[in-house]
């Protein structure tokens, strides 16, 4: 990382550190239960009544969620787990991009943030722009 007064203070590094440690606990455990409901026998009564009812959107609709929920943690704990791994390897607080240092108050709100607020911006204008 480059010698700037926008680095982080080891401090506000360990404190993010312990952040984003927290939040891949949680992610991993919301992760899990997730995929331990998918059997849950307390469903077993809605999905009957989904059978008596033949409202079978009702339930395509909820298993939608179930995959959307799971699948916006994954994407989550994967950031998290980078941010770790950036961490670890000393390069956490510099944007991927620029290799400028991303401002506390930036990751302090977003702990996984790989890139500074410019570079992020031109990132998902690119991604958009995709679309």
């Amino acid at each position: 990382m480059k010698n700037d007064t926008a680095a982080l203070a080891a401090a506000q590094r360990s404190a993010l550190e312990e952040r984003l440690r927290t939040r891949q606990r949680e992610l991993r455990d919301e992760v899990a239960r997730q995929m331990r409901t998918q059997d849950d026998p307390r469903l077993v009564g809605l999905r009957n009544r989904l059978e008596d009812t033949d409202d079978w959107a009702a339930a395509d609709a909820m298993a939608a969620m179930d995959i959307a929920e799971v699948s916006r943690d994954l994407a989550e704990l994967a950031e998290v787990e980078a941010a770790l791994v950036r961490v670890a390897d000393g390069l956490y607080g510099e944007c991927a991009d620029c290799g400028e240092p991303i401002p506390y108050a930036r990751l302090a709100a977003w702990p996984a943030a790989q890139r500074c607020v410019a570079c992020q911006a031109r990132a998902e204008a690119v991604q958009q722009a995709r679309r």
